[in-house]
């Protein structure tokens, strides 16, 4: 398929800018020719997976556009790295490791991103806006971007992202089209008990569930609650992402592309139609957890990063309580997040309380974990689904409310009358 361009396209792909335009506009056309795009658009933001240090090609490709005058020409956020950079002795790996993507990290803000390091950009006071296009990676945040915001992204992975970012163009193909974004596969909440359609804990249970049968098709959600919050929504498309390819859900009076069924999608019928029952949850549930009895060395929450009403939250949980001597505590967020959280005085709280905070990356990453991690609780459906094949460890789920007084208690507690309906 002929891909047609502008003369500015034309001219950076001839190399008449900088080197590094010249190999970012190939790969951007690479990409569209095989997406079979006949053009391409422009992007007003991105943000960047590939500052995450993952080994040698990630860096020598980032040396190599900063080598070649590679500067973004959009702004651009940029995702979580290996490193705390706020809470340096956290880092439990080898030291050639955090060298090496301490250079990768130097590369990125040489290029003009933002020092953001965060999967969550969408809780910084510049988000996009609806039907705004962007080039973002980071499965989590694209899946919120496209779903909870309404702003247009594909699933761009590493290299295409800065690429997209120095030429600020993208393929005009995939998600940014809106033939592209009708629903496909219908979840139905059905019998579902009303205490748990407002419990967080749905979200990242369902969003589990959804992935898995929907693989990389639209899903479209009916029967949640209009209240559903967005961090809510946020752990659901986290989760669903992660068991899945899942780039853009719709919820039915939820999110802005589908206040009626009809308009999820686009006015056709759906290709399959999935009853969701209180049965299928706790099986996706279960799925979650890889661990039994009662044994417990640490709790992980902030998975996507944790948010300002997240942390709020979980400060009135601990309630001047503290955590098991005998158990780490980790809570994950960005650094602005962070911030606005010790001006309000949690964090002194937190830490008071035995809840150590993590910055800048994640703890299903990176060795934050100490010795004592052999079973692992979590209330993020994303970091039950990876930290078992990237940590070897055992997971436990639950809500956030079990996390905590599974840590204070220095064992697994959990209350399954919220699952089965009394």
């Amino acid at each position: 398929m002929f891909l047609e361009l502008t003369e500015h396209d034309d001219a950076l792909l001839r190399g008449e800018g900088t080197r590094a335009e010249q190999l970012a506009m190939r790969i951007v056309t690479k990409i569209a020719e095989v997406m079979g795009a006949r053009r391409l658009l422009d992007v007003t933001g991105a943000h960047i997976d590939g500052c995450l240090y993952h080994g040698r090609a990630g860096l020598d490709f980032a040396e190599r556009l900063v080598a070649g005058g590679g500067r973004v020409a959009i702004p651009t956020t940029l995702n979580v790295t290996s490193l705390d950079a706020l809470h340096p002795d956290l880092y439990r790996g080898d030291q050639e490791t955090a060298r090496l993507a301490t250079r990768l990290k130097a590369c990125y803000e040489a290029m003009g991103c933002r020092p953001t390091w965060t999967c969550a950009p969408y809780q910084l006071p510049e988000r996009p806006r609806f039907g705004e296009h962007i080039a973002w990676a980071e499965s989590n945040a694209i899946v919120f971007a496209n779903s909870v915001l309404g702003a247009r992204t594909h699933r761009y992975g590493d290299f295409m992202d800065i690429a997209a970012a120095i030429t600020g163009r993208a393929p005009a193909a995939g998600l940014h089209l809106t033939e592209n974004r009708r629903g496909a596969v219908l979840f139905v909440l059905k019998e579902v008990p009303n205490e748990l359609l407002g419990s967080d804990v749905l979200f990242p249970v369902l969003g589990h569930l959804i992935g898995r049968r929907s693989g990389d098709q639209v899903p479209v959600i009916e029967g949640l609650s209009a209240g559903a919050s967005e961090d809510q929504l946020k752990a659901l498309g986290a989760a669903a992402a992660s068991s899945g390819s899942v780039a853009l859900f719709h919820a039915i009076g939820i999110t802005p592309e589908a206040p009626t069924r009809h308009e999820a999608f686009q006015d056709t019928e759906p290709d399959e139609v999935v009853l969701v029952t209180p049965a299928l949850l706790r099986a996706a549930r279960d799925e979650l957890t890889t661990a039994g009895g009662v044994s417990l060395d640490a709790v992980c929450l902030g998975t996507p990063h944790a948010s300002l009403d997240e942390i709020e939250h979980l400060v009135a949980l601990l309630a001047d309580r503290r955590v098991h001597p005998g158990i780490e505590f980790f809570m994950s967020t960005s650094r602005a997040v962070l911030q606005c959280a010790q001006e309000r005085g949690w964090v002194e709280v937190l830490e008071a309380a035995g809840v150590q905070p993590v910055a800048d990356t994640c703890t299903y990453l990176i060795p934050t974990l100490g010795p004592r991690r052999g079973v692992v609780m979590t209330n993020s459906g994303k970091w039950a689904f990876y930290a078992p094949s990237n940590l070897g460890v055992g997971v436990i789920f639950g809500s956030t409310e079990e996390c905590v007084a599974s840590a204070i208690a220095g064992e697994v507690r959990r209350d399954d009358r919220l699952w089965l309906g009394s």
